[in-house]
């Protein structure tokens, strides 16, 4: 279920928002695919106690270790995803300015949240 949403350009990478995500969530576990593999952000994710979960990207000289089983469970966060998207408005974003996409994004998260209540 979503927590937390960050709405940004769309030419923004998203891993330069992986630190305004993490801040204050309380966690065991960081799951994040390959766009968020940094050394940055699997020391934040440390700082603030958590275990960075996110496969090495190909490219890396020393390749980091991470739990493959756990890893597993990241395809919650695209079910999350999916399940925004299922909006028409927001799949294709038609709102003009970028409050008022997040404010659909927020009202959808809300139904997600309250229809497990």
């Amino acid at each position: 279920m979503p927590v937390r949403i960050i709405v940004t350009d769309g030419t923004t990478a998203d891993c330069t928002q992986a630190e305004s995500l993490i801040t204050g969530i309380d966690a065991e576990y960081l799951l994040a695919d390959k766009g968020y593999d940094s050394d940055e952000i699997v020391k934040k994710a440390s700082n603030v106690g958590m275990t960075a979960v996110i496969p090495p990207r190909k490219n890396r000289k020393e390749q980091r270790e991470y739990d493959k089983e756990l890893y597993k469970k990241r395809h919650l966060v695209e079910n999350a995803f999916l399940k925004l998207k299922q909006w028409r408005g927001i799949a294709t974003r038609y709102a003009k300015n970028s409050s008022s996409f997040e404010a659909a994004v927020q009202i959808k998260c809300l139904m997600m949240w309250l229809a497990i209540s």
